[in-house]
């Protein structure tokens, strides 16, 4: 039998990233993930991702720890706080949050290239979304094709002519109940993950923030229950 391909998958510990993985995994893909201590305000989110990695099967799974709350300018990696408060839907539709972590997904993308070149693995699963999202420039299709074609100007693998590098997005153009119903099909256990941007200190979401009520509005337009509530 021929090898199975490798990947690589972001895997922020929401439901997002798990479901990315299922899918990546769905395809086939030997999957290797990547989350990042880089600062954060909490660290819920690396506790979910471990076991989702675990208990989905994943060949392995690392941590990579970066310092960006020395550099600052988000309210998930300074002192500013986690808005909480529902914008007006035109505000919605044009404003960048507070929550926005400057060249986050850059700089997570550029890791996991790194990380892909050395296993040999062509292609990259991030669960970012551009249709029900906080508004975030680095999860835009344009960005994705963009960083996949800087991607294949800028590694030996790809100069090389050994394989094109894809950045893959399954998620991209799907509403957040799209992604609930697509995760439940693949058997992905949403008790496991983690969305709130300020927990309590057991961990409990907060129910205010921008992710929070993304995350409810998903489930009650999927029409499934939210085991992590």
């Amino acid at each position: 039998m021929p090898e199975k391909p490798v990947a690589v998958v972001l895997l922020s510990g929401g439901l997002d990233s798990a479901t990315t993985l299922a899918a990546a995994q769905k395809e086939g893909f030997v999957c290797h993930t990547l989350s990042f201590d880089y600062g954060q305000r909490h660290y819920h989110e690396l506790a979910a991702s471990e076991k989702i990695s675990r208990v989905l099967g994943a060949a392995d799974h690392q941590v990579v720890r970066l310092d960006l709350r020395s550099i600052g300018g988000s309210a998930l990696t300074s002192d500013i706080d986690v808005p909480k408060e529902k914008k007006e839907e035109t505000e919605a539709a044009t404003d960048i949050p507070s929550t926005y972590v400057p060249a986050r997904n850059t700089i997570f993308l550029s890791i996991a290239l790194a990380r892909a070149e050395v296993l040999g693995a062509a292609d990259i699963f991030i669960g970012v979304n551009a249709v029900d999202y906080s508004g975030y420039p680095d999860c835009r299709p344009e960005y994705i094709r963009a960083f996949e074609h800087m991607a294949n100007l800028a590694t030996k693998i790809s100069v090389q002519g050994k394989q094109r590098i894809r950045i893959r997005a399954p998620l991209l153009h799907l509403s957040k109940s799209e992604i609930i119903k697509k995760g439940a099909y693949l058997k992905v256990d949403f008790s496991m993950t983690h969305s709130c941007y300020d927990p309590s200190p057991e961990g409990r979401p907060c129910g205010r923030c921008d992710s929070c009520r993304l995350r409810a509005k998903g489930f009650k337009e999927a029409g499934i229950s939210d085991p992590a509530s």
